[in-house]
């Protein structure tokens, strides 16, 4: 069976940015957006062009800076002005998309809008035809999907499609549904709209319970074509569905029979950058970007590790752009990992020698939380004048010592 594509859409520059105190200027969302464009993604969501005068700049240079192949996206409510503002803001981009909506939950029609559903209805069909006006994609979000009837999800779902709406957004966007209820809720519209496989299913999940990135596989693997995440997982409140866990749970998983375009050797310096730019720290245990996802510490782990990597490694840091994984002296540590980091100093321990340099680094390491390359070979230093029958014996190797206790 042909592998389906998975379409990438990255909204780090919309819904990322949402995040108190990471705004990010025009300069700054350029050079992301350049790094997105490198890293594969085929939607840039730029912004919210109707928010500030910064942000609809940002879009318009963002529209100018990327390859022509690449959709660049604008966020509007269902609302005139919004969607307008958004078609001018987007007018030097070669593949637009105004994504509009409304929110389709009882919660946000009764106490948001003091609506109906029937009135919803006729925004949503307002809001995509008048969006078709100034571009011809136009992706439409049904807000707080997750919470939303079924039923009436299907109804806003077909309406928007008859009057050409070309992607629907199905956001979980409080975070509030369970992976198998966001899969039978996909599943659900792709069995029961008339229309619908004219149009791309999308995911946008948020992480209030953990949740995004296994409601966006749930997501996927029931018919959605495309997944919306942010670098690092960042966004309102506990952040969106993380590009790097969802792109590499599709590249290590052939069995999902999915893909993506996305360069995964680039996910790492691309994580970099937005930590750098947004000065949000990345969590050391992050799935795929976090200063731990691939280092160890505990002595069997390491020991398995340096024998063979994939014994406590699913994925090869190689593959996300990390050079190798991390081998972290501690009290846990065993002799396996002492002598593997003395190797890579250049110093080869023989068994007896090995012996001794470890019983002494057992007592620094009990004193301190990670022992560093400069106390390594000061423990080497205190091995050798433990004793009178103790030297190290160079080899012929330039930059390595072999030590051997005669």
């Amino acid at each position: 069976m042909e592998k389906k594509r998975i379409q990438i859409f990255d909204t780090t520059l919309r819904d990322g940015e949402q995040v108190p105190g990471c705004k990010l200027n025009t300069k700054e969302k350029v050079k992301i957006a350049k790094k997105l464009e490198l890293l594969g993604v085929d939607v840039i969501e730029a912004g919210f062009p109707t928010s500030s005068p910064g942000d609809y700049q940002s879009v318009q240079e963002i529209c100018k800076s990327v390859k022509k192949t690449i959709i660049v996206c604008a966020l509007s409510r269902a609302v005139e002005k919004d969607i307008e503002i958004a078609g001018l803001a987007l007018k030097y981009a070669s593949r637009p998309r105004i994504h509009t909506g409304i929110g389709t939950s009882n919660c946000h029609i009764r106490y948001k809008f003091n609506s109906t559903p029937e009135k919803i209805i006729e925004r949503a069909i307002y809001a995509v035809r008048y969006a078709k006006k100034f571009v011809e994609d136009v992706e439409f979000y049904a807000e707080d999907a997750g919470r939303t009837e079924n039923e009436f999800l299907a109804k806003v779902c077909e309406n928007v499609i008859k009057h050409g709406a070309t992607v629907i957004n199905i956001p979980d966007t409080t975070g509030y549904c369970l992976p198998k209820e966001y899969g039978d809720k996909i599943r659900f519209l792709k069995e029961n709209v008339k229309g619908i496989h004219k149009i791309i299913l999308s995911t946008h999940c948020h992480n209030d319970l953990g949740l995004a990135t296994a409601n966006s596989l749930s997501g996927i693997m029931n018919g959605a074509g495309q997944v919306e995440c942010t670098i690092n997982g960042i966004g309102e409140r506990a952040g969106n569905t993380s590009l790097e866990e969802i792109v590499m749970i599709i590249k290590q998983n052939s069995y999902l029979n999915l893909f993506t375009n996305i360069n995964t050797k680039l996910i790492y310096s691309a994580s970099c950058l937005v930590s750098e730019c947004t000065g949000m720290k990345v969590q050391a245990n992050k799935a795929i970007v976090g200063i731990n996802a691939f280092s160890h510490s505990s002595g069997i782990h390491q020991d398995g590790v340096i024998k063979k990597r994939e014994t406590y490694e699913s994925i090869n840091p190689e593959d996300v752009g990390i050079n190798q994984s991390s081998i972290i002296l501690t009290a846990r540590s065993g002799r396996a990992a002492l002598a593997y980091r003395y190797k890579k100093l250049g110093y080869f321990l023989n068994k007896n020698s090995l012996d001794l340099v470890y019983s002494i680094f057992l007592k620094y390491a009990d004193e301190k939380k990670e022992i560093t390359d400069i106390e390594l070979k000061k423990i080497l230093e205190k091995a050798n004048l433990n004793g009178k029958n103790h030297k190290i014996l160079h080899t012929n190797h330039t930059n390595s010592r072999r030590i051997n206790v005669v």
